[in-house]
């Protein structure tokens, strides 16, 4: 890239602001859902793109969750809760198995560093994993807020589902798709909640993968929660839910108490990084119905391929078929070498034309044009210098406006507003 940060795409202002795990406009406001506590939402005015004004900010009581995802409808507000540090805590419920399995390989009792290496953390971090073994976490769920007014969010409830809580979600006017754990089932399915009283939401739906429901028979045939609901986006009468390690499904939304799956496709394990989002363009392309599916760089391991985009054509949910690939090479950002991630995440969750604005972790913000779907071309992009003294950036999550204005989110610091100049 000869050292250029963008093309065709410049900046008009930034804000110093806690990193973030989603960004979503609504308006003349940005809302940030934080990765880390005990920052939880920000409330940003970028009625003045050029300065972006924080005007209100909800922190987090402890450091037990974090509320990183946010969806807003009208004067509602929703976050997800769940476990902060999820992912390693998990692993101190694999201790005594860990200990256990060594004492009869080993024929003595293993010492704290041999228990560290068989759980995959570091030995300084077993204090910390067995003091997790200890606790409970019991603030699982979402929280839904009155935002009438903008500076002042009122919290209406607190929904509590189960195990680690909510991870992303969809929201619309009348409902909350949510991506939580729940009693009785392995990993995240969805569960679609009534928002009709925004004070109580009421369950009207479950879907879930075959294999999930242990509790009611069902054996997964696969690791852990590697096949997993990572969330579901509504489309029309459809949900296109990405899950994990197990591709995509489409699934029929006609009737949100009997939803039923009419379309999947896998591409794992051949493809090795998770798929994060899936769903349709909302116009035709070229005469077919064409789907954006994009991975997450998750656990990259050399020599495999990093996440990228591909391309499907849907006409047939029963019958769909990938028809192109967009992958960034490493020299596209003079960071990908760096500490942290290099591969895609997430684009902009609203495909209103042919470009897909996608955030690439290390490698900023990049611009695709699915005009040709068998031939997408990238027609912009923006690297940002990192914040917050951070040796490369992490471009996480990306939102545009009604007027094209570009809202990129770091996942450890800055928010960045963008113009992309159409070609």
């Amino acid at each position: 890239m000869s050292g250029r940060l963008s093309e065709r795409v410049r900046c008009l202002g930034t804000l110093d602001v806690a990193g973030g795990g989603q960004v979503v406009v609504d308006g003349n406001h940005v809302f940030i859902g934080h990765m880390k506590p005990p920052h939880g939402t920000s409330i940003v005015d970028v009625s003045d793109r050029r300065n972006p004004r924080l005007v209100a900010e909800i922190r987090l009581e402890g450091d037990a969750s974090h509320t990183h995802k946010v969806r807003v409808a009208g004067d509602l507000m929703v976050v997800n809760v769940e476990q902060d540090d999820r992912h390693f805590k998990r692993r101190a419920g694999a201790i005594d198995a860990a200990t256990a399995d060594l004492a009869a390989e080993l024929r003595r009792p293993p010492e704290e560093a041999e228990i560290a290496r068989r759980l995959g953390v570091a030995p300084e971090d077993m204090p910390r994993l067995r003091q997790a073994r200890r606790e409970t976490y019991a603030e699982g769920g979402f929280r839904v807020y009155d935002i009438a007014d903008r500076t002042r969010p009122k919290l209406l409830a607190h929904h509590r589902t189960h195990g680690v809580g909510a991870h992303r979600f969809d929201l619309d006017a009348k409902h909350a798709y949510i991506s939580t754990e729940m009693e009785g089932y392995v990993g995240n399915i969805l569960v679609v909640y009534d928002m009709a009283d925004p004070a109580k939401p009421e369950e009207a739906g479950r879907w879930w993968l075959p294999g999930q429901f242990v509790a009611g028979g069902e054996v997964p045939d696969w690791p852990g929660q590697s096949h997993r609901l990572h969330h579901a986006m509504r489309c029309g009468d459809e949900l296109w839910a990405s899950v994990w390690n197990a591709g995509f499904r489409v699934i029929d939304a006609g009737d949100l108490g009997d939803l039923k799956t009419i379309g999947a496709y896998d591409y794992h394990p051949a493809i090795p990084e998770p798929t994060h989002t899936a769903m349709p363009f909302e116009r035709r392309i070229g005469g077919r119905r064409i789907a954006a599916v994009i991975d997450e760089e998750h656990d990259h391991v050399h020599g495999r391929l990093h996440a990228f985009l591909w391309f499907f054509d849907v006409d047939d949910p029963a019958a769909m078929r990938p028809l192109s690939a967009f992958a960034l090479d490493p020299s596209a950002s003079p960071f990908s070498q760096g500490p942290g991630r290099f591969g895609a995440h997430q684009y902009h969750e609203r495909l209103d034309g042919t470009l897909v604005y996608a955030a690439w972790f290390s490698g900023g913000l990049r611009i695709i044009d699915a005009a040709d779907p068998l031939l997408p071309r990238e027609v912009g992009f923006f690297v940002p210098e990192p914040m917050g003294g951070r040796p490369v950036p992490q471009s996480n999550d990306v939102a545009v406006d009604d007027d094209g204005i570009v809202y990129l989110i770091d996942r450890h610091r800055g928010l960045h507003v963008l113009e992309f100049d159409r070609p």
